[in-house]
């Protein structure tokens, strides 16, 4: 299977907030922008899932498929009380605490990295089993990291670490492909 994973454009919010699950819109004209480039390069014979966050779900729409199924496993994670807060004003010892177990901290009291891994790694399961030529995916960047530990076959808890330890590059509206 041919998976394409393409992160949401960038959504409304001011540079510096911290935003995970927080349902937050993009600018219409972006959208257009980027799903006009997507049609040009994504296969017509695939499935289409999407996080249900406005951000991915209106892009997901724009992409001229029959039908597209918003999964909530595929959201991005749950910061709790850090959410739509600025990054400076989230105290830097719960910063701190993050960065010292980075698998099962809790951010804000949200989700953890590894319960996040735990549902994006059952829809995958559930996609590889569906047995699907092509399937494309639109998500977020902390989505897409984790989808592309899985790749591999690694353990749920491994693939949380790698992709918590690892940096990414992933910009706004940009496709990575992966083959299962």
């Amino acid at each position: 299977m041919r998976l394409y994973l393409i992160r949401h454009p960038r959504p409304l919010v001011g540079a510096g907030i911290c935003y995970g699950s927080t349902d937050l819109a993009v600018d219409g004209h972006e959208v257009e922008r980027v799903s006009g480039a997507l049609r040009q390069t994504l296969p017509a014979n695939a499935a289409l899932y999407s996080s249900p966050l406005q951000r991915c779900a209106t892009l997901a729409r724009r992409l001229g498929y029959q039908d597209c199924q918003l999964d909530p496993r595929l959201q991005e994670i749950d910061f709790g009380a850090w959410e739509m807060r600025a990054w400076d004003d989230i105290p830097r010892a719960e910063i701190d605490a993050w960065a010292a177990d980075p698998v099962h901290y809790h951010p804000g009291g949200g989700d953890s990295v590894l319960h996040m891994t735990a549902r994006v790694a059952h829809f995958l399961t559930d996609l590889v089993e569906r047995g699907s030529a092509n399937a494309v995916v639109v998500c977020h960047a902390g989505t897409i990291r984790l989808l592309t530990a899985l790749q591999g076959g690694a353990a749920v808890a491994q693939a949380a670490h790698q992709a918590a330890t690892t940096p990414h590059n992933i910009g706004y509206g940009a496709t990575i492909t992966l083959e299962f």
